[in-house]
């Protein structure tokens, strides 16, 4: 058990630190030498984005045992394979884009099958083996992998340039990525348990019934947290380079919003447990707007607060989400984690390309944090809706259950 949860933390940090997010870190200088614009650096973004998106869908359709295994270890090479072409060296930007767009796609693919597949198999792993309580540690290795990416390229970018910092993250990640390889395998799933999980979604697809208004509010909060977030998950460093002020806390505001999200998931849950999913959820969603706006100050004392608190909100959201969702859903947890992904995953794949063009054209960052921040803003105020109509709904089930004594 012990190490399956180690091989799936490390695949998440292959799958999250690198194969996602490692961009983050490494664009400026992509940028400097390459002369690729803040307009294509948001392409690039949302074609890695898209990929995770249609990874997701088709990783729904992998079924257990020997092909869900292999396809997870598929999805290693791939991320280790791509992540290693980026630091070829294929020209200027105008050049390399399009082998670039295909490449950014593919890495999103491959970190879809990571994550999706890896989490499945390792909480399957640990619910025969009675280690549910465990399953909260998987997830450090988002944060993990983001802090590591960031260490990396602040210690050593420098000397490696933007390529050679693309190419050993991928020599680390095919060493480490060996551990996953051989410790996350999906067992063969009997055919009475097949038979009874295919019973048990569709009775909980049958209490769940339609699609209730707070569940709807959720979805689509969900969809703006996607798309405002990842304007600073995409140009954060880069947006601390280009200000003076903050130029020399670029790498380490991205280390530290890794570090920031190692513990995430735990603080927001506990948050939860005393004020409920929703008000967890929005307090969330208030503190991240702050963090998004911050950089704005030019000081880098705040960017570095600015990157704690972002990075100790988005993973927290996405796990509040889900656990709002799953009560939502009278059941059906699989149908609505499944629509709450698409939801995020559209709104990844939008976001970076208005902000990018919204850079190009005014020549700074902050009409872009802003319409980031109003995204995250929106869903805050989308979220109390949907509590206060679920509230009601609550007052009026026992009225509605009470005979009539007259």
């Amino acid at each position: 058990m012990v190490r399956v949860l180690v091989g799936g933390v490390i695949g998440l940090a292959i799958a999250m630190g690198v194969a996602r997010f490692a961009f983050t870190p490494i664009l400026p200088a992509m940028q400097a030498a390459t002369g690729l614009g803040t307009d294509g650096a948001g392409l690039l973004a949302s074609l890695n984005y898209l990929g995770y998106f249609v990874g997701a869908l088709g990783m729904g359709l992998v079924p257990h045992g020997v092909a869900r295994t292999a396809v997870f270890r598929l999805s290693l090479l791939l991320s280790v394979v791509t992540t290693a072409a980026m630091g070829l060296d294929l020209g200027d930007a105008g050049q390399a884009m399009p082998v670039w767009l295909v490449l950014r796609f593919l890495s999103g693919v491959s970190s879809a099958g990571i994550f999706i597949l890896g989490v499945a198999i390792v909480l399957d792993t640990l619910t025969r083996q009675g280690g549910e309580r465990f399953a909260g540690w998987l997830y450090t290795g988002v944060g993990l992998g983001i802090a590591s990416s960031g260490l990396f390229v602040a210690l050593f970018g420098g000397r490696l340039g933007w390529a050679g910092d693309w190419l050993a993250l991928a020599a680390i990640c095919a060493v480490l990525g060996l551990l996953p390889g051989l410790w996350v395998r999906d067992p063969a799933q009997p055919p009475q348990a097949a038979a009874a999980g295919t019973a048990g979604n569709a009775a909980a697809a049958a209490r769940a019934g339609g699609l209730s208004a707070p569940l709807l509010l959720l979805t689509v909060a969900y969809f703006l947290e996607g798309g405002g977030y990842i304007v600073s998950a995409t140009f954060l460093v880069s947006i601390l380079k280009t200000d003076p002020g903050t130029a020399a806390v670029g790498e380490a505001a991205w280390m530290v919003a890794g570090l920031g999200a190692v513990g995430a998931g735990v603080f927001w849950a506990a948050v939860a447990r005393r004020t409920g999913s929703w008000w967890s959820l929005i307090l969330a969603h208030l503190t991240q707007a702050v963090a998004i706006l911050l950089p704005m100050t030019g000081s880098p004392t705040v960017a570095v607060i600015s990157a704690l608190l972002f990075g100790g909100t988005f993973v927290g959201i996405v796990s509040q989400a889900f656990a709002l969702g799953r009560q939502l859903s009278a059941g059906a947890s699989a149908k609505v984690v499944g629509a709450l992904t698409a939801a995020y995953g559209l709104g990844q794949i939008i976001g970076p390309l208005p902000a990018g063009l919204v850079v190009t054209h005014t020549g700074s960052f902050n009409a872009a944090l802003l319409g980031a921040a109003a995204a995250v803003l929106l869903g805050a105020l989308l979220l109390a809706l949907g509590m206060v109509i679920a509230a009601r709904r609550s007052a009026a089930e026992p009225a509605l259950a009470t005979p009539n004594a007259s």
